[in-house]
């Protein structure tokens, strides 16, 4: 199998996707990656620009894996493709047996002198030498994961993971944000989209914000990181930009990057309305909106309980910012958390499910302390108890005690109304001015600590309880 025909198998692919055959550049890439090329070597070959390769190599992978309805990358595409042509080798011999002597025969099969093996058969003989191949490896991005918390459980945020990588990869954005209450897997689907992602950027970097370093220190530690790769893939004889280091906003100019900013809230007042700077901290919103109108080719991911008030909650236009607020896990992610922890059996799961609005962390504790206790607990306590576990009230504290006195009071008013309750009656029944209330309100959706449906507002059984 050449070269010529591994192309022709994927062109029929995407214009079965598509409706267009590949055109020059397309077919350059995909045959780069088959030679086990890096973007920049195809870059070079080509004579294209490297961010242009990794674009459209972007968008190649996003169109091959929406037809085969798998993930396909850069790193995979070779044993992906030599897969579907000895699926379609078995079809045609229509019998696994004589597949599985044709393979033994063929032993590999050859793609521009580089020798690849087929994929494994259960039950079939394996040649028993090493496998031979003058191809060198793919060379890595520039990563420094080091401050990236590991993958634990992932849990039913398929949806939400597709929103994101469309947000990135295809429509470019320069910014994004997650946002959401502590505990609800804002970080989890961070890690699961780096992880799956990552490869499409020369660089990436996960920084954690949780002690609010100033911009001034962020900014150099940025800047050392991006100066310290690119000495590495300059010649000693070779002068890097006069020997001094660029301007942050330059090496995201210069390169494609993922930036991803964790612990995002840690840069805001406590004791003030969401997404207030810390005095001292204004630099970060200059940047931030850099980041936004200046053209460059990369994306800051930002990660928080709460959003800046100075970024949109909505799409822009030219697709600049996008933010994505988290809710709790569908019953079948929360079935899951709850048979983890050793509680596949509870009744009323649905109850428990709605009174902590599908929140990972609070149902991890709660379904601990329920099988400490034993399952019998809920069923000698009144209707509808909601239990608040000692590590629970401490999330629930850090998250009170960074509201204004204003919100305060609207938590209380809320905490008093048994069902949701309009802005009118909240404006009746308040002591608060009716601007305040409005902002106090405004601030605490913000925050998800309060819902709103169809202009009715309330707190979660979990917050009622903690608060009364």
């Amino acid at each position: 199998m050449n070269i010529k025909e591994m192309l022709k198998l994927a062109d029929n692919i995407v214009f079965t996707q598509t409706g267009q055959h590949l055109d020059d550049l397309q077919a350059a890439i995909l045959q780069g990656t088959l030679q086990r090329e890096t973007y920049k070597e195809i870059a070079k070959n080509f004579d294209f620009s490297e961010s242009r390769i990794r674009e459209v190599g972007a968008e190649l992978w996003q169109i091959l894996s929406e037809e085969l309805g798998e993930d396909v990358n850069k790193s995979n595409f070779r044993s992906t493709m030599g897969r579907l042509i000895f699926s379609n080798i078995s079809k045609e011999v229509g019998a696994v047996g004589s597949f599985e002597k044709d393979v033994v025969a063929i032993g590999s099969f050859n793609i521009c002198g580089q020798s690849i093996k087929p994929p494994d058969i259960p039950n079939s003989p394996q040649p028993n030498h090493p496998e031979k191949s003058n191809s060198k490896p793919s060379q890595t991005p520039h990563q420094d994961l080091s401050e990236m918390p590991e993958l634990g459980a992932f849990y039913s945020r398929t949806s939400e993971l597709k929103t994101l990588k469309t947000w990135i990869l295809q429509q470019r954005c320069h910014l994004a944000t997650i946002t959401g209450i502590s505990g609800i897997g804002k970080t989890t689907l961070a890690v699961q989209l780096v992880h799956q992602i990552k490869d499409e950027f020369e660089y990436v970097l996960w920084y954690s914000l949780e002690l609010s370093p100033t911009f001034a220190e962020f900014q150099d530690n940025l800047i050392q990181f991006f100066s310290q790769s690119e000495q590495l893939d300059t010649p000693l004889n070779y002068p890097l930009n006069n020997g001094k280091s660029l301007s942050l906003i330059k090496y995201l100019q210069k390169y494609r990057c993922l930036v991803v900013l964790d612990d995002f809230h840690h840069l805001f007042s406590s004791g003030e309305f969401a997404g207030k700077y810390q005095p001292g901290y204004e630099e970060y919103r200059s940047f931030f909106k850099q980041i936004e109108q200046l053209s460059h080719q990369s994306c800051l991911l930002l990660i928080g309980w709460e959003p800046a008030v100075a970024l949109p909650k909505v799409p822009q236009p030219k697709n600049a910012i996008f933010s994505l607020q988290l809710t709790g896990l569908d019953i079948a992610g929360t079935q899951d958390i709850l048979r983890d922890y050793g509680l596949p059996e509870i009744e009323n799961y649905s109850a428990l499910i709605s009174h902590y609005q599908g929140n990972p962390l609070w149902l991890q504790s709660v379904a601990l302390q329920i099988q400490e206790l034993g399952e019998s607990v809920t069923d000698l306590l009144p209707d509808n108890t909601i239990l608040l576990p000692e590590d629970l009230k401490e999330i629930l504290d850090q998250q009170f005690n960074r509201l204004s006195t204003i919100e305060k009071q609207a938590l209380f008013l809320l905490a008093k109304e048994k069902e949701a309750v309009n802005l009118a009656s909240l404006l009746e029944k308040s002591t608060l001015e009716g601007l305040d209330l409005l902002n106090a309100l405004q601030s605490l959706l913000r925050r998800c600590l309060i819902e709103k449906i169809d202009n009715f507002y309330t707190l979660s059984p979990v917050f009622r309880q903690y608060i009364t």
